[in-house]
């Protein structure tokens, strides 16, 4: 039995992938990446870096962040504690998905994660308080190729399924698009 079942989405490259644990009466174990499974989906890229984050109080609106290339990477984002409405917006210049939005609810008990490709933003909102993710990048993070969207750009559409109740300072100040934004370029 495949420990996955990778399901696309209506944008090229976006998949939704749903987990399947082995469990008895002690427990369970969950395989949250394998390559043997998941490595085709990664363009060739291996899995560089791996980071975890807290986000304490419901309602918390983080992203949309990015990293333009050469460091465009592929994230695998898995929620492990709680619940959030997890968004990637396509940012592929002459994608005909371009700057449409795909959402799914991560959370610990539906056992789903969002393998999002290079050339989209992302970003999330916490359904419940003390929330924790875990991301697999295939790309290292570099400040100087980091990315941002502005999460209420009237231009997204984003529908943030709760009121927002805290942003980052530096999120807050991320610019909304213009005219002249035409994507990135892969």
């Amino acid at each position: 039995m495949s420990r996955f079942t990778i399901q696309p989405t209506p944008m090229v490259g976006l998949y939704e992938l749903l987990r399947h644990p082995l469990g008895d009466e002690r427990g369970f174990l969950e395989r949250l990446f394998c390559q043997e499974t998941l490595g085709s989906l990664l363009s060739g890229k291996s899995i560089r870096q791996v980071n975890h984050t807290l986000t304490r109080k419901e309602g918390a609106v983080r992203g949309l962040h990015f990293q333009y290339p050469p460091h465009a990477e592929t994230k695998i984002v898995t929620c492990i504690k709680g619940r959030v409405w997890d968004v990637a917006v396509d940012l592929r210049q002459g994608s005909p998905t371009f700057l449409q939005h795909q959402a799914l609810v991560l959370s610990e008990e539906n056992l789903r994660s969002f393998l999002i490709p290079e050339g989209f933003a992302h970003g999330f909102q916490t359904l419940t308080p003390d929330c924790e993710m875990l991301y697999l990048h295939t790309a290292d993070y570099q400040s100087g190729a980091e990315g941002a969207l502005n999460a209420l750009d009237p231009q997204l559409a984003i529908a943030w399924p709760q009121p927002i109740t805290e942003r980052s300072a530096r999120d807050q100040k991320h610019p909304m698009l213009t005219q002249d934004f035409l994507g990135i370029t892969l």
